[in-house]
């Protein structure tokens, strides 16, 4: 895991689409900006756990089920 301190108004590129800066820094919250190809879904994380898991139950999988597709699809 890559860790960085950044400022209000910097930000961070990942490869050349997708840019993320600090809008803002206010108490313990950190609001950020994220630019990056219309086709990319970006999601919270906890939104992006429930999705995999509605997901796993729509195909009628276990996580361990699930988990062992991905990790054969990225063989």
């Amino acid at each position: 895991m890559l860790v960085l301190t950044r400022k209000s108004g910097e930000g961070i590129r990942i490869g050349d689409e997708i840019k993320i800066f600090v809008v803002e820094i206010k108490e313990n919250h950190v609001r950020l900006g994220i630019e990056a190809p219309l086709n990319m879904a970006i999601h919270r994380e906890e939104i992006y756990l429930k999705i995999q898991e509605e997901n796993r139950r729509a195909a009628g999988l276990t996580s361990d089920e699930a988990d062992a597709l991905k990790g054969h699809r990225q063989k």
